[in-house]
């Protein structure tokens, strides 16, 4: 009799994020869901007396000194202690410096774990990029602190949820600097790694891919701008010479009605509200970050720390579930393709 192949659960290690912020609060909350545990094995990396007040009753915190200890057993959270905060540094809503430089040590620690090959994928949870400037690393953000520690010099982000996919040519930028910023080299990189990512992460074979013009009616054959003629459609004939479907530069005013009804799996926006903007519109509670190129499989969470709320109990662990259940998906698809976490893309 042949037995059932039992079912790949990839070791997920997840950042606590802020101390200060919702992070611990939603990977409690999301951890307390045994759903979780069908899709794959969470270790918490993180500060044990900070999720000890994070917790509901009936929960327990293991710590664990790695990931080859942890049981993934639901109602128990498996944590890595990775700092031991004092009362005055865990205080919801009042973040401080000595928390932000435990906020960085957790993502740090993840992005090596993961390079290893001793856990599968890594999920974060919000952090205060500030804070993250006053530890000593002067980033955007997650995305280019990861980026730089696993010598990722081509990246993308992407925001995802079950109706849409969105991913950027330029993001954090002021909107007077994006045709300044577009080239068609920047656009033809984005629509090939996001190409490759669909592929590789997402299973889809062939991948569908609308780029987004500039300008409204794609400039309306010059006359609202020529980005689309002189930048962003040949960038798109190079990516159709490679094999890739694309279609563009569409009108952005009817291109999300389509995509998201189906006709694309995923959007090549120009600027950051270009597709965030439709995204969050659909994908308001669930949305996923998602960095695409690495050589390691990251997610994250839609949102910030919401000081506001953080403690009271309010936050929603939507994103936080999404983002698992993402980040899962993409480690059993390279998992399938032989690939271990530091095989580089």
């Amino acid at each position: 009799m042949q037995m059932a192949k039992t079912p790949f659960l990839p070791l997920i290690g997840i950042t606590m994020g802020d101390p200060a912020g919702v992070g611990p609060e939603i990977i409690a909350k999301a951890l307390a869901d045994p759903a979780v545990y069908q899709i794959c094995r969470p270790l918490i990396l993180g500060d044990v007396g900070v999720m000890r007040e994070a917790i509901p009753a009936g929960m327990a915190i293991r710590p664990v000194d790695g990931p080859a200890a942890v049981e993934a057993v639901a109602g128990r959270i498996d944590l890595l202690p990775l700092s031991e905060l004092p009362p005055s540094s865990r205080l919801p809503g009042k973040p401080t410096l000595e928390g932000g430089r435990g906020m960085v040590g957790y993502i740090l620690e993840a992005v090596e774990l993961a390079q290893r090959g001793e856990i599968q994928a890594m999920v974060t949870a919000p952090i205060n990029k500030a804070l993250m400037h006053g530890a000593g690393f002067p980033y955007e953000g997650h995305t280019q602190l990861i980026a730089e520690r696993t010598g990722t010099r081509d990246y993308v982000m992407m925001l995802a949820g079950e109706r849409l996919r969105v991913t950027f040519v330029t993001i954090h930028c002021a909107l007077r600097d994006v045709p300044g910023l577009l080239d068609t080299s920047a656009v033809h990189r984005t629509i090939a790694i996001t190409h490759r990512a669909l592929k590789r992460d997402f299973g889809i074979e062939e991948p569908r891919i609308a780029v987004a013009a500039l300008n409204p009616h794609a400039g309306e054959e010059g006359l609202f701008g020529d980005e689309e003629t002189r930048v962003i459609a040949p960038a798109v004939r190079m990516a159709r010479a490679e094999g890739m479907k694309v279609a563009g530069p569409l009108p952005a005013d009817t291109l999300f009605f389509y995509a998201a009804s189906g006709r694309y799996d995923v959007v090549v926006c120009m600027y950051h509200d270009q597709g965030l903007i439709p995204l969050k519109l659909l994908h308001f509670a669930d949305g996923v970050n998602v960095t695409l190129g690495l050589p390691i499989v990251r997610t994250s969470v839609d949102h910030g720390t919401a000081y506001d709320i953080a403690g009271k109990g309010r936050a929603d662990p939507s994103s936080l579930k999404a983002a698992l259940r993402m980040a899962a998906s993409m480690a059993r698809h390279r998992a399938a393709a032989g690939e271990s976490a530091a095989i580089d893309p």
